[in-house]
């Protein structure tokens, strides 16, 4: 399987943040802000795969700032790297400034997706090749999610968590 760029992956959704989408406070409800993350983050693992994918987990989510009605939102959402059959998607989720334009990032999540056949099977995915710094650096740090993940639910002994190892060995 030929490898892909996280490029090949990229969706972006923009929306307004309408009145029957906000809080008391007149912020957009982050049940909301999660589920246009996670059709994102299908789009993304689908165009990766050539598949139809699953939401396995939310490995984070972090609710920097709130997004005002009104706002106008920005979700990116790119394979950060592949597995044998998962992909782990890294979403940047900005708003934009009424007046100026200029963007500002309020949050980011990262999903993991599986691809699947037509009976549910997990199916094999094409391996990622970062290019920029920061795909560079978020694909190396989802091998260290991905190992402590595993060691947390008993899947993987400490020890042969070599990655995170060597976060504190070196």
């Amino acid at each position: 399987m030929l490898p892909k760029h996280p490029s090949e992956s990229l969706t972006t959704l923009t929306d307004l943040v309408l009145p029957s989408e906000t809080n008391p406070l007149n912020n957009l409800f982050g049940g909301e802000l999660l589920a246009r993350m996670d059709r994102a983050a299908s789009i993304t693992a689908r165009r990766h795969s050539r598949r139809v994918c699953v939401t396995a987990s939310v490995n984070h989510v972090a609710f920097n700032r709130s997004i005002p009605l009104g706002s106008v939102v920005t979700i990116e959402a790119k394979v950060s790297r592949s597995f044998k059959s998962s992909m782990e998607i890294f979403i940047d989720v900005w708003i934009e400034d009424r007046e100026s334009g200029v963007r500002t990032k309020a949050n980011e999540a990262i999903y993991t997706f599986v691809a699947v056949d037509d009976t549910g099977r997990p199916v094999e995915v094409a391996p990622i090749v970062p290019e920029s710094d920061l795909e560079k650096e978020r694909y190396d740090a989802a091998l260290r999610r991905k190992q402590l993940s595993l060691v947390l639910a008993g899947k993987m002994k400490a020890q042969d968590a070599t990655e995170l190892k060597a976060l504190f060995l070196d």
